[in-house]
């Protein structure tokens, strides 16, 4: 064939539906982790060497012409605003209209969007976008290994694929995978085929790593050889946080083939159905993970990395919950590095007081989180400013390493008691620690300290796991509830259980 004239364009979140602030269009313009609203050829320019799936897309697609739309994503975070998604869908919109002739449509969406007014945002997406192209103009879509996916979504795609490894390390190849599928899409005489299930139990963001079993077995299925006249196969294990219809793990097949595609499919659920009891819930009560950290740091020369996973920002979490700090405070940890605690008004605090100022300040603790009890207040300590940054820095691990971190004013803190060493660094932009360089902006060598705790759920795996001796998942009150038994679903679709072996939930 020709010269494939693609239009290329994103647009994610990952919405935490139990979150306590919306997701707003300054949110997306502003960018943080990853950048912000970016449109027309500056897509081609500042994304074609990221880890992300667009980088991907635009790097296989080299035989291709490529009609850059737009890119855009926001912190994971409460209900996306209506204003927001209807903004940025019509410039998607206007851009392809604008475009002339194409021959088909890649999306770079992450599968979890929920929008004020459509619980299922990437179906709305693409239905806007069909409208515009449409019925004959294949789309390809990639998406987030926590998808949640609806039958009504996977009808409009022509072709999905998803990332295969969390900590999300594959996000550009899922974006060439994506080429590929579509370029079959494109050669192949009649469209391909494909095949669509739904698990029916949840499984919470702990249990989902693909550096453990049994979700590492269970995601070399879909690499090798496939099944003669299947092409392509995936898995999106949900994202659980997120009161919706059609929330939890699905998997999706296509080829040549139909009765091929049903097949696998079938073979896949059936994996994935036996696998419910090997996915054991793997956290300890942060009072108790504080002192098995202190246990096992006094007896090695690597550190304990702890995390928070129900107050994961990169989940939509707030970030500023305090329970695992006053369990570092109250339970004697010695040279330990909290990072980080959502606070802006500390970070300017520290900033106006300058490095060896002292003041006092209540860290964190601004929104009451599900369970919440007066351990999760704000934490009220004077405090010594240790270090200064921007929050302007590259990041280096496997998931984020080349982008640009862009976290407003941030510093470091030490508890000033006498009796403790705990250090807290603080933000004014809300992300996850999933990148050691957030500890080396403010020249903390995290490989080289006692205790590292981080508010993340998986990712910071990657670049984390490999320095520690000890990786330790706490539990505390937070809005990315892991213990999926006791969130208060109202729009789950019935049958589903919640969590592995868990209550079926009936309305």
């Amino acid at each position: 064939m020709s010269r494939a004239k693609i239009a290329i364009a994103g647009f994610q979140h990952e919405t935490n539906t139990f979150a306590p602030m919306p997701t707003t269009l300054e949110e997306f313009a502003a960018g943080g982790s990853w950048p912000g609203i970016t449109e027309g050829e500056s897509v081609l320019d500042i994304f074609a060497t990221l880890n992300i799936p667009i980088g991907g897309f635009i790097e296989a697609a080299k035989d291709w012409t490529l009609v850059p739309v737009l890119w855009t994503a926001a912190e994971p975070g409460g209900y996306v605003s209506r204003e927001a998604f209807d903004n940025i869908c019509a410039r998607i919109t206007a851009a392809l209209q604008q475009a002339g002739d194409i021959d088909g449509v890649y999306l770079d969406l992450h599968g979890a969007m929920v929008v004020d007014g459509f619980e299922d945002g990437e179906c709305e997406v693409v239905r806007r976008v069909r409208e515009v192209v449409g019925e004959e103009i294949p789309i390809a879509v990639s998406l987030d290994l926590h998808g949640n996916l609806s039958p009504g979504f996977f009808e409009l795609c022509n072709c999905v694929t998803i990332y295969r490894t969390y900590p999300h390390i594959d996000m550009a190849s899922t974006g060439r995978r994506a080429k590929e599928l579509l370029q079959a899409q494109l050669e192949y005489p009649a469209a391909l085929k494909k095949s669509f299930r739904q698990l029916d139990y949840l499984l919470p963001i702990t249990m989902q790593s693909t550096l453990r079993e049994p979700a590492r077995r269970l995601y070399k299925m879909l690499e090798g050889s496939l099944p003669e006249g299947v092409v392509s196969a995936d898995i999106a294990l949900g994202f659980p946080p997120a009161d919706i219809q059609h929330c939890g793990p699905s998997l999706l097949c296509y080829g040549t083939d139909q009765l091929a595609c049903d097949q696998y499919a079938d073979a896949l659920l059936d994996a994935l159905q036996a696998s419910e009891s090997e996915f054991i819930e793997p956290m300890m009560k942060a009072s108790l993970a504080v002192s098995l950290a202190v246990e096992v740091s006094d007896k090695s020369s690597r550190p304990v990395v702890i995390c928070d996973p129900q107050d994961n920002p990169g989940a939509g979490a707030t970030g500023d919950t305090t329970g695992l700090l006053r369990a570092l405070i109250q339970g004697g940890a010695v040279d330990a590095w909290f990072g980080m605690l959502w606070d802006p008004q500390a970070a300017l605090l520290a900033h106006e007081a300058g490095v060896g100022g002292r003041f006092e300040v209540a860290l964190g603790g601004r929104f009451a989180a599900p369970g919440a009890t007066d351990a999760e207040a704000p934490v009220v300590e004077e405090v010594v400013v240790e270090a200064l940054g921007d929050g302007n820095f590259t990041f280096t691990g496997p998931m984020y390493g080349g982008a640009r971190a862009c976290l407003g004013n941030m510093a470091l803190l030490r508890i000033a008691r006498e009796d403790c060493d705990v250090h807290v660094i603080v933000s004014t932009v809300r992300t996850q620690n999933a990148d050691q360089e957030i500890f080396r902006h403010l020249g903390v060598e995290p490989s080289t300290r006692r205790i590292i705790v981080v508010k993340s759920a998986g990712h910071f795996l990657a670049d984390y796991e490999p320095i520690a001796e000890q990786v330790i998942f706490a539990e505390a009150a937070g809005v990315n509830p892991c213990v999926l038994k006791d969130i208060a679903y109202s729009n789950l679709r019935n049958g589903v259980r919640l969590g592995p072996g868990g209550p079926v939930y009936t309305g």
